[in-house]
């Protein structure tokens, strides 16, 4: 007999079936205490809206990494659109403090794609700093670059909000977190929260961590880097007191704070409907962007060997290229994945919107595997919807 604490609970619409069944088989293969989200948008219309495992409904929030990148460089994206920011203009025209130690002409456009070299400090941060974008904001503005800036990329991955959302501040005299509140979350009632108030509480899961077999734990130690090198630094291994990322979520200074490169709290609903809001008429109201405006943002800025991920990757402005991950998905999709295996992005041209979240961290670390499968089911219905 299924195991009914893995049976998907919610809603699809009709012709969406196949992704509950899809959804139901990736919870009978994960087992044990497999809990996540899943949640897309057709048209501004929600169209799956489901849950499995433990715990978890869909009213639950975790913890979504790195996928708060997406949240932190839509705002981004609204004041490039207003006008108030200037992609080519030098980050030290806003900020003139970044200049220092050679970083003078680096264009916000540049910082936007990861190619400012600007990953981490050398001597690394605390827990306490790593909440406070601020801090890290003033920090790395005094840091030299890792490489010359505009020559390579690599994934900023603890620091590119703190360093945009420094940029937004001096431009708007506001942070990045309270934008997103005024602008995006609190005008869709959207379950993504920059700084978790302390009345949702309640809804919060602590993130679990990865459980790698034998195997599994193998390809990780073989694929480790030193704490000193470029990826060590980046994910802020070379402090001698760094603190465990997988555990970031589950300190209530990171929830209430909410920095923007890791400290965003949502649910699958809360991912897939800010993505929704974005390039969708959503409630009654026009979409966040415009089509100009998503689409020089998804345009692929870098690609190739990122030198922090040390593998292939692809970014637009501020969000991940998602379609060069999943080339099914229509040219100009752009999003972003999180480290325990969340997964959210727009798709223009099929009119899509998803967010996955799940609650252990899938392994190996980043947008976990089944997103895959999950969004190529979501897809495949989409176009039969369509052609109907």
């Amino acid at each position: 007999m299924p195991d009914e604490k893995n049976t998907p609970q919610g809603t699809v619409s009709e012709g969406f079936e196949s992704v509950r069944r899809e959804f139901g088989a990736v919870a009978a293969e994960e087992g044990g205490d497999y809990a996540a989200q899943l949640v897309a948008y057709l048209g501004g219309e929600r169209v799956v809206d489901l849950w499995t495992g433990p715990e978890i409904t869909g009213d639950s929030l975790t913890g979504v990494f790195s996928s708060t990148k997406g949240a932190a460089h839509l705002v981004v994206a609204l004041l490039v659109q207003d006008g108030v920011l200037d992609l080519d203009q030098r980050v030290s025209h806003y900020w003139p403090e970044f200049a220092a130690e050679g970083k003078r002409d680096i264009t916000l456009r540049d910082l936007l794609s990861h190619r400012a070299g600007v990953v981490g400090a050398d001597s690394g941060f605390l827990l306490e700093e790593l909440a406070d974008d601020r801090v890290i904001a003033e920090r790395l503005a005094a840091q030299a670059p890792y490489w010359r800036p505009g020559t390579a990329f690599g994934y900023h991955a603890l620091g590119i909000g703190a360093l945009t959302g420094e940029v937004v501040r001096r431009v708007t005299g506001q942070s990045i977190q309270e934008l997103f509140e005024d602008r995006v979350r609190s005008r869709h009632d959207l379950d993504f929260f920059l700084g978790l108030p302390e009345e949702h509480e309640p809804r919060f899961l602590t993130t679990l961590p990865m459980l790698p077999t034998p195997e599994q734990q193998a390809q990780l130690d073989a694929a480790e880097t030193g704490p000193r090198s470029v990826t060590g630094i980046a994910f802020n291994r070379n402090h001698p007191q760094a603190p465990d990322l997988e555990a970031l979520p589950n300190v209530r200074v990171i929830r209430a704070k909410g920095p923007a490169s890791v400290g965003g709290v949502a649910s699958a609903r809360g991912l897939a409907g800010m993505y929704a809001a974005a390039i969708s008429e959503l409630d009654g109201r026009a979409p966040l962007l415009k089509p100009d405006t998503a689409a020089a943002f998804a345009q692929i800025h870098s690609i190739g060997y990122d030198l922090v991920s040390r593998a292939h990757k692809a970014f637009g402005l501020g969000f991940s290229a998602t379609g060069d991950v999943y080339p099914l998905l229509g040219q100009g999709a752009f999003g972003h994945s999180g480290a325990a295996g969340s997964q959210a992005f727009a798709d223009p041209r099929n009119g899509l919107a998803y967010g996955y979240n799940r609650r252990r961290f899938a392994f190996p670390g980043g947008a976990a595997p089944e997103n895959g499968r999950l969004i190529a089911a979501v897809h495949a219905a989409a176009t039969s919807a369509r052609r109907r």
